[in-house]
C-alpha cells in the first residue's frame, strides 16, 4: 500500500536517487547531498516548531508500504520571500502612444516582481518514473491539501505553484537563452543548480531592474511564455481541477507559469470532512477513490482509499489502521477525488 509521510533523516539516499531523475529544470531538488539533508533537517525542525515561520517548510515522501522506500516527493513552503527575495516576472503592458501621429500600441512586457511574498507554496513535486501508473501522482500531489486543511492556521492566505517551464532534453532553455543568459552570463544548468542550492543573491545582483519588452525576445522564447514542461502538464491539470490558475507570473529561468488560488478556495481543503473511524472489515460495495488522512501531526499520513465522504463513519481494515496512526473513535479526513479524475 502507498502512503504519504513526513520526510525522516533515513529518506536520504533516496532523496538523491530521486533527485537524479528529474533531469534539471527542478531549483527545489538538485542532486546535492549537503542542499538535500539540509532540507530535511529544516523539515524536521519545522514539525518540531524550533523555526520562525519565514523558515518553516514542510517535506512529504510516498512511501511504499511493502518496501518502506520512499518513491517521490511534495513540499510546502509556509510563507516565501520573508527570507530571500522570492522573484518572478510579471507578464503586463505598457502602452506607447501619440496623439499627434494617431498611433497607439500596446506591448507586452515582463517586469521583475516580489507580489507573491508571504504566499504558501507548493513545492518540489516528482514522482520516480517506476511508479507513475494507478493514481500515485494524485495522492502526492493532493496530499497537502489534507495538511493544509488540518493545520489551516499555520499556512497563509494564498497558496501558490511554480510549474517547470520548456526545456530540451539536454536542459536547454529557449526562454533562458533568450532573458536570463544575457544577465547572468552562464547556463540554465548552472544557473538553476545555484538558485536550488540556495545561493540566490546573484538573482537580486544581476536581474534587469526596468521592464523587458517581450517583442524583442526571440520568438522561441516568445512561444513558451507561461507554458509547462510536458512532463509538467499533468501536475498542472491537477492543480487547476482544484481551483488554481495562471495570473500571468512565469518563472525568471525558464518562463513556466506561476499557479495560485485562495487557500480557502481549493477543492480538497473545502470540501473535506473530519469522519469518525472505525475499524474492520469495509463494506464491500463499489465506493469513490478519495483521499483520506489522520489530523496526526507529527505523523500526518494519507492514504487513496475507497470510501464515502459523505458518511457518517468511515470502517477501515486493521492494516489500514496501523499506517494511518489511528484506532476506533478517531477522525480521519476524507475528500473525494475531482469528477473530472475518473478517468485519469
Amino acid at each position: 500500500m502507498m502512503f504519504i509521510r513526513p520526510i525522516e533523516r533515513d529518506d536520504l539516499p533516496q532523496l538523491l536517487a530521486l533527485a537524479g531523475k528529474t533531469g534539471g529544470g527542478m531549483t527545489s531538488l538538485p542532486v546535492d547531498h549537503n542542499t538535500l539533508s539540509a532540507r530535511i533537517e529544516r523539515s524536521i525542525q519545522t514539525w518540531q516548531d524550533a523555526l520562525p515561520r519565514a523558515e518553516q517548510g514542510y517535506v512529504f515522501v510516498l512511501a511504499d508500504g511493502d518496501s518502506g522506500k520512499a518513491v517521490g516527493i511534495c513540499a510546502i513552503e509556509v510563507a516565501v520571500g520573508l527570507q530571500d527575495p522570492w522573484y518572478n516576472f510579471r507578464v503586463g503592458t505598457q502602452v506607447h502612444a501619440s496623439k499627434e501621429l494617431n498611433v497607439y500600441n500596446n506591448l507586452p512586457i515582463l517586469s521583475l516582481s516580489n507580489d507573491h511574498t508571504g504566499s504558501s507554496e507548493l513545492c518540489s513535486l516528482f514522482l520516480d518514473p517506476d511508479y507513475r501508473d494507478g493514481k500515485n501522482g494524485y495522492l502526492l500531489s493532493k496530499s497537502r491539501f489534507l495538511f493544509m486543511a488540518a493545520f489551516r492556521s499555520r499556512f497563509m492566505q494564498k497558496v501558490v505553484a511554480e510549474m517547470r517551464g520548456v526545456s530540451d532534453e539536454n536542459g536547454r532553455s529557449p526562454f533562458w537563452d533568450s532573458v536570463g543568459s544575457r544577465f547572468f552570463s552562464m547556463d540554465f544548468t548552472e544557473a538553476d543548480f545555484l538558485s536550488g542550492t540556495g545561493q540566490k543573491a546573484f538573482i537580486a545582483e544581476l536581474m534587469p531592474k526596468h521592464p523587458l519588452y517581450i517583442d524583442y525576445l526571440s520568438p522561441e522564447a516568445q512561444a513558451v511564455i507561461g507554458q509547462v514542461h510536458p512532463h509538467t502538464a499533468p501536475a498542472r491539470a491537477v492543480l487547476e481541477a482544484e481551483g488554481f490558475r495562471y495570473q500571468n507570473y512565469i518563472d525568471i529561468f525558464d518562463g513556466g507559469p506561476t499557479l495560485e488560488c485562495d487557500i480557502d478556495r481549493v477543492r480538497a481543503i473545502r470540501k473535506s470532512r473530519s469522519i469518525p473511524v472505525e475499524v474492520g472489515e469495509p463494506a464491500g460495495e463499489e465506493l469513490p477513490l478519495c483521499l483520506v488522512s489522520n489530523d496526526n501531526y507529527h505523523h500526518f499520513r494519507v492514504m487513496l482509499l475507497p470510501a464515502d465522504p459523505h458518511a457518517s463513519t468511515l470502517t477501515v481494515s486493521p492494516a489500514v489502521a496501523e499506517i494511518m496512526k489511528c484506532q476506533a473513535g478517531d477522525h480521519l479526513r476524507v475528500v473525494k477525488l475531482c469528477v473530472e479524475e475518473k478517468k485519469a
